[in-house]
């Protein structure tokens, strides 16, 4: 099937403030060594869609240098992944106004490949899908567009859009948000024993021409706009996925994502050799361990521990922890480069120092976390932002090239 791939490089990302601050939402770092974005580029290069746009806008310098430098195909491939950041053209001087805007602006760049389908996806969400599955049951369907869904419960329905699909997976009905309402009651999927409605995903299978047709006009958002009105009009049907998905959006679920990557089955897996999850090629040693007690944790490469306990916590790449060092439900996203490294003249080494306690808490890139500091939530209210650190749902997150003078007490 000739079809390309179009990935959502992401809006503001308020909500993962301040992991959001200097980047965008796809380039936050997830699992030690990934970012979000390698998650569905990989599902992509594992179905067999080599083809692949990210569309991007905000906060996008490195998105790019991430992309550029990870996925390079060789010349007799043909596959690509291309950047198309918003731009002013003679038609239109403003950014990207949401989804299906960021498309309509595109589309002109993925007709040059003449795809018979494009596929829609987030570039923000943790899931390992075949998509060559979707695409199958689109052309076999007959459908116009398909929508994948997820089957949840009650719980989660109601700040999701839910689909109501007949027999033969044909979408009637569409509810963006319903709430806890008698009208999310009418929704419930009945393929089902337990109580499930079927939550769109994000992720969408258009007929070319179809979707060129769907864009003639100003809708912005294909959640919003685009989807519910094609609904009556066109043949949409939906594709259930029955397995993991998780759409990354607030700085609870990120911390709690990142923490289940360290169960002893996580039920997302990086450890699938026929789905891997692609990223940067780095050139760094080993991890070396002088001496520490290390329990449920993923040590990615490049760092040197030399502290008194790690527990249920992951570890990012080029990370340094000093002697004494405690760090406990964390997520630890490690460094850009060595403290030997003259980077910033008169700034101290990246890492953990020495004698620290950190307890839940996210402490991104490049901080410097002074000798004997105490990070934990105690006495602390449940939300707060100042200049060396935030609170944000219960969790304290560090940002980026901070520094935490020794002996600070959060």
């Amino acid at each position: 099937m000739n079809a390309v791939a179009v990935i959502m490089g992401g809006g503001h990302g308020k909500r993962l403030q301040p992991l959001t601050r200097d980047r965008s939402k796809p380039a936050v770092p997830i699992g030690g060594k990934y970012r979000l974005v390698d998650i569905p580029i990989s599902n992509c290069i594992n179905s067999g869609l080599r083809k692949i746009y990210l569309l991007t806008q905000f906060n996008s310098v490195s998105l790019h240098q991430h992309v550029s430098a990870t996925y390079r195909f060789d010349q007799f491939d043909h596959g690509f992944v291309r950047i198309l950041a918003a731009q002013q053209t003679p038609q239109s001087d403003l950014w990207f106004q949401g989804t299906a805007d960021a498309v309509r602006h595109g589309l002109r760049y993925f007709k040059v490949e003449e795809p018979d389908h494009i596929v829609v996806l987030s570039g923000d969400q943790l899931y390992r899908m075949d998509l060559a599955a979707v695409l199958q049951q689109h052309v076999d369907s007959g459908a116009e567009i398909t929508i994948c869904t997820k089957p949840v419960p009650r719980a989660e329905a109601g700040v999701l859009g839910i689909l109501q699909m007949d027999d033969q997976r044909r979408i009637i009905q569409f509810v963006e948000k319903p709430g806890i309402t008698p009208e999310l009651e009418s929704l419930r999927a009945p393929m089902y024993r337990e109580e499930r409605y079927l939550a769109s995903m994000g992720i969408y299978v258009f007929n070319t021409a179809v979707l060129e047709k769907l864009l003639d006009n100003d809708k912005t958002d294909f959640g919003k706009d685009v989807i519910p009105s094609s609904i009556a009009a066109r043949n949409v049907c939906g594709f259930i996925f029955e397995g993991y998905w998780k759409d990354i959006g607030t700085i609870r679920s990120f911390w709690e994502e990142n923490l289940h990557f360290t169960d002893r089955i996580p039920a997302f897996n990086f450890y699938d050799q026929k789905s891997p999850v692609y990223t940067r090629l780095r050139y760094l040693p080993p991890s070396k361990i002088n001496c520490c007690d290390l329990s449920q944790t993923l040590l990615t490469e490049g760092c040197i521990i030399s502290g008194h306990r790690i527990l249920h916590s992951i570890i990012g790449i080029r990370a340094v922890v000093g002697e004494g060092a405690v760090i406990e439900h964390s997520v630890i996203m490690g460094a850009d480069y060595y403290g030997n490294e003259p980077r910033y003249p008169g700034r101290p080494a990246p890492g953990i120092g020495r004698d620290c306690f950190i307890r839940n808490a996210i402490v991104d890139k490049n901080a410097q976390i002074g000798d004997g500091a105490y990070i934990s939530l105690e006495g602390q209210p449940s939300d707060i932002t100042t200049a060396l650190y935030s609170i944000r749902d219960g969790i304290i997150v560090i940002p980026k090239n901070t520094v935490i003078p020794p002996g600070m007490r959060i």
